[in-house]
């Protein structure tokens, strides 16, 4: 029996006992979500590049190829995933590629080159009946009617488990620079938005009020890094007319890397009591009345905050002003009420949309068996 026969059986056993199942690759995202419940079903299995066409800037990966092996080969051709996921974890928890889909999570660029979603072409995945499903194909003009392939981004494994994933993959910019200016937030923000109506080829930005050895910088001062990526000569120009420090080419890889995987001072400075949330806000938002001043990526359009359980609905209020949400994204050692899942990790979706979930959910996974409790406290 192949090993896609194999996870089948599996799942229609388990669907037809009403025994719940924990899908998990790498266990790198195992943090993220509402809550862990059911019997572990392992995807390391399902590892290896099936294809990879270079010239057709395209790539076709099993569920559990572990994400750096991915990127290393893509790299060697001059190619890459332009919306930088996280890997998270440490060297026990590998991120891989079908947890990159699930999760939905992306990097320090997702605000000028899009989401995880926006590359995915297609899946393989098997449903709730134990079935084997394709959808989306390997060009991107290959849907018509529901767009399913894309669907399973951030869907955290409750709809399905995704097998396999093809992928549009673009070539490295040929040019980048990292611009530092010192400024507040406020000040951050106004030339974020400015910037963002000019033809400057913007590619990611971080503002941050960094603190060495717990000492707190003066006022709300902090640091703005701005990354660039295009032509050669965009670039050039684009570092002439906004000025700032520009960063050596080996320190700000590291610091976008480090940022892409919450390994930045201000990340691990958060005290194991602390929960981190991550708020997602209209880019054009102003300064929030936080407990802090936040850590600023996508633009303005991602800011997220350290802050005690009791600040949970300040942050949700804060975020809600202005129409956006906020999300338990790590909860700290002291919430064993978040771990359980006892209470919602990401903000209630309108009446509409909750249907919507909810049928979706009962067409691909009618016994509920997948990762119950992972995206809402009740399904």
């Amino acid at each position: 029996m192949d090993v896609i026969a194999g996870l089948s059986e599996r799942v229609r056993a388990a669907a037809a006992a009403g025994r719940p199942l924990r899908l998990r690759g790498g266990g790198s995202k195992d943090f993220y979500g509402q809550a862990l419940r059911g019997e572990l079903l392992d995807t390391a299995a399902l590892a290896g590049v099936v294809s990879y066409e270079p010239s057709e800037l395209v790539v076709t990966a099993r569920a559990a190829t572990p994400l750096a092996e991915l990127e290393a080969l893509l790299a060697a051709q001059g190619q890459c995933l332009p919306f930088e996921p996280p890997h998270f974890g440490d060297s026990s928890l590998k991120a891989t590629v079908g947890g990159m889909v699930a999760s939905g999570l992306s990097g320090p660029a997702r605000a000028s080159v899009g989401a995880v979603r926006d590359y995915v072409l297609g899946v393989k995945l098997i449903n709730g009946r134990g079935e084997a499903l394709t959808f989306g194909g390997q060009v991107m003009k290959n849907v018509a009617g529901y767009d399913v392939s894309r669907l399973m981004a951030g869907s955290m494994g409750t709809l399905g488990l995704i097998t396999e994933v093809s992928l549009k993959v673009l070539p490295i910019a040929p040019a980048e620079a990292t611009l530092r200016f010192a400024c507040s937030q406020a000040q951050a923000l106004g030339w974020l938005h400015a910037w963002g109506g000019q033809p400057l080829p913007l590619n990611a930005s971080c503002w941050v009020k960094e603190v060495a050895d717990g000492a707190a910088t003066a006022a709300d001062v902090g640091t703005l890094y701005l990354r660039l990526r295009g032509a050669h000569a965009a670039v050039a120009a684009a570092c002439h007319a906004l000025g700032g420090e520009r960063q050596g080419a080996a320190a700000a890889a590291a610091f976008w890397r480090a940022c892409r995987d919450q390994q930045l001072p201000w990340f691990q400075q958060r005290s194991d009591n602390q929960d981190l949330w991550r708020l997602s806000v209209p880019q054009t938002a102003p300064v929030l009345d936080l407990p802090e001043a936040p850590l600023i990526e996508w633009h303005g359009g991602q800011r997220w905050l350290r802050a005690d359980a009791q600040q949970a609905g300040q942050l949700r209020a804060a975020a809600a002003a202005v129409g956006g949400s906020a999300t338990l994204f790590i909860a700290g050692g002291a919430r064993p009420d978040w771990a359980k899942g006892q209470f919602n990790r990401f903000d209630a979706l309108k009446p509409p949309l909750d249907r919507i979930h909810r049928d979706l959910k009962k067409q691909f996974d009618p016994a509920g068996i997948f990762n119950p409790g992972r995206l809402s406290a009740d399904w």
